[in-house]
């Protein structure tokens, strides 16, 4: 695409095109090279095998297996929750009521070691399963098992792959199946030859999803996992980083390792998806039929979906939020056991918890703010990505969103804490913030591109025509048209950045907490009552936060405008 302002001097465009390279570079490359240049490097000079050789020589390449191993067991089990799920979404009349799809996005607005934390209180011994059902010693002590945790992971990350399967059935539409009942093809035979090939590249891309998140997942791993003795590669860097000794050749050798599974997968589902991608939308349209829900089939459909939002969403929830009311553990659960008092302790002005909120707050809030200056730019530099330096920016911007989250941190402390920089920001306030602002930069710049490749340059013509000059057509036609996707990666990266963990816990400064920080030490010293009332307060600010953009988003003056 056409610079937006195309009678500005050339020299301005490319100056904020090198300067977006520049900052993209520092930010993010850099970082991310010197992972590699770590585990490379030896005393003897170069060895690209160097992190194969740490990894097997520390009897370290378990972990990798682990962890590709409850990859591949999370890519199968969100499988057999999302296909039968998108289906009855997609083709039933339960699809109707978007209520639901709302619902189901829940799991995926909670943090994880918050649900997990919610599935251990609730299935441990003593535990509120327990409670209910004393005979259910033996269905505890087989939920803290490897199963467990690939349930716990699937939970948490099915809607992803349900989303992209329930869009790509819709698209196939009914005529399709149609065509190939009046050939006299049976239901299964319909299924395999037309729905399958048609369903693989949105699949293919769901499941790589749901693989280089689980793979790069750090507070299930850190919770449940370590519960069970089962570790994978994001818990065994944060251990080399974050306890004594120190050792980064093994932390960057893992990180690097971990980087390469992300990118090969990456590379396959992009092959898959090339491969696979067939066109839908012809002249005639396209039309989904759905059935009706009655006898077996409609009473299935709604036992599954019911069953499926009380695991996902039911019991992590009830856990959290009894286990903030309760006044002794040991007491069991009972209505005079319940109270407010966790919460008056954690609100009261001045307390750990409040200066650790006002922490998560204050940090989020800058970084928010810089991510949507940043990634605004960025997006209009990136414009339909047509030019080379264009399809760079593009590349370098969305790096954080392939990269797994521990992997960026650790290059960020590389680089921050070299001995040959001037300055360091390192061990400070602002490199919280920057931590948060490359972790959820991707966030701004897709939501401000999508917003910006959709208005037709026709419009800035017209107001270069009428006398407008670049100042005055940024101010009345681009920028309230770019508002929306400004607006959204603002709160999207504003309520990531609250509830962030592994981040926060490798690079804040000594002495200082977050919320996340705060809900995760309190677990882990066993204060549940005063961890779980913070969990409580963060999910419902960013609740609310929604809620209210939402209405705004529905007020007929903000749309108007």
């Amino acid at each position: 695409m056409k610079p937006v302002f195309k009678d500005s001097p050339s020299f301005f465009r490319n100056i904020g095109i090198i300067l977006a390279l520049f900052l993209l570079v520092i930010g993010i490359v850099i970082p991310l090279l010197l992972i590699f240049w770590q585990s490379v490097s030896t005393g003897q000079g170069l060895d690209l095998l160097a992190p194969i050789r740490t990894i097997a020589g520390h009897d370290l390449s378990s972990v990798l297996f682990q962890t590709i191993w409850l990859g591949v067991c999370v890519v199968a089990g969100t499988t057999l929750l999302a296909l039968p799920l998108a289906w009855i979404m997609s083709k039933t009349r339960l699809g109707q009521h978007r209520w639901i799809d709302v619902v189901l996005m829940i799991p995926f607005m909670t943090p994880p070691y918050i649900g997990s934390m919610g599935w251990i209180l609730f299935m441990q011994k003593g535990g509120y399963l327990q409670q209910w059902l004393p005979g259910s010693a033996a269905l505890s002590d087989s939920f803290f098992s490897f199963g467990g945790m690939v349930l716990i992971m699937c939970l948490h990350l099915f809607p992803f792959l349900y989303l992209l399967l329930r869009d790509a059935i819709i698209r196939i539409g009914g005529n399709l199946e149609e065509a190939g009942a009046v050939h006299g093809a049976s239901s299964g035979y319909r299924f395999r030859r037309i729905m399958l090939p048609l369903l693989l590249s949105s699949y293919g891309m769901g499941a790589m999803l749901v693989f280089v998140k689980t793979i790069a997942e750090f507070g299930t791993p850190a919770t449940f996992g370590r519960r069970i003795g089962y570790y994978v590669m994001t818990s065994e860097i944060h251990k080399y980083i974050s306890s004594w000794p120190i050792d980064f050749g093994k932390a960057t050798s893992l990180a690097s390792i971990l980087l390469s599974v992300c990118l090969v997968m990456w590379y396959m589902q992009s092959t898959i998806s090339r491969r696979f991608t067939y066109r839908l939308v012809g002249g005639k349209g396209q039309r989904s039929k759905r059935y009706a829900l009655r006898g077996l089939t409609g009473a299935a459909s709604v036992v599954y979906l019911a069953l499926l939002l009380i695991f996902s969403i039911g019991i992590p929830y009830f856990s959290v939020i009894v286990a903030s009311l309760m006044k002794l553990r040991g007491a069991g659960l009972a209505w005079d056991n319940l109270t407010l008092d966790h919460y008056r302790d954690l609100l009261t002005w001045g307390s750990v918890s409040m200066k650790a909120l006002g922490n998560s707050l204050g940090l989020s809030l800058a970084a928010s703010t810089i991510a949507v200056v940043l990634g605004t730019g960025f997006a209009l530099a990136v414009g339909k990505s047509q030019k080379r330096t264009q399809r760079v920016i593009d590349l370098f911007s969305l790096l954080p969103n392939t990269v797994p989250g521990i992997v960026m941190v650790v290059g960020l402390i590389l680089f921050w804490n070299s001995p040959w920089l001037p300055a360091t920001l390192y061990n400070t306030y602002g490199m919280v913030v920057l931590t948060y602002v490359v972790l959820f930069l991707p966030y701004t710049v897709q939501y401000v591109k999508a917003n910006f490749t959709q208005i037709d340059g026709s419009l800035f013509q017209a107001g270069q025509v009428f006398g407008g000059g670049p100042l005055l057509i940024m101010r009345r036609i681009l920028l309230p048209l770019i508002v929306p996707g400004m607006l959204a990666g603002w709160i999207m990266t504003f309520t990531i950045s609250v509830r962030e963990l592994v981040g926060s816990l490798l690079i804040l400064p000594p002495s200082m907490q977050t919320s996340a920080t705060y809900i995760f030490a309190q677990f882990e010293q066993g204060q549940v009552s005063l961890g779980m009332a913070m969990a409580v307060v963060s999910v419902g600010m960013t609740v609310a936060l929604l809620l209210v953009v939402e209405a705004l988003k529905s007020n007929r003056k903000w749309n108007a405008s």
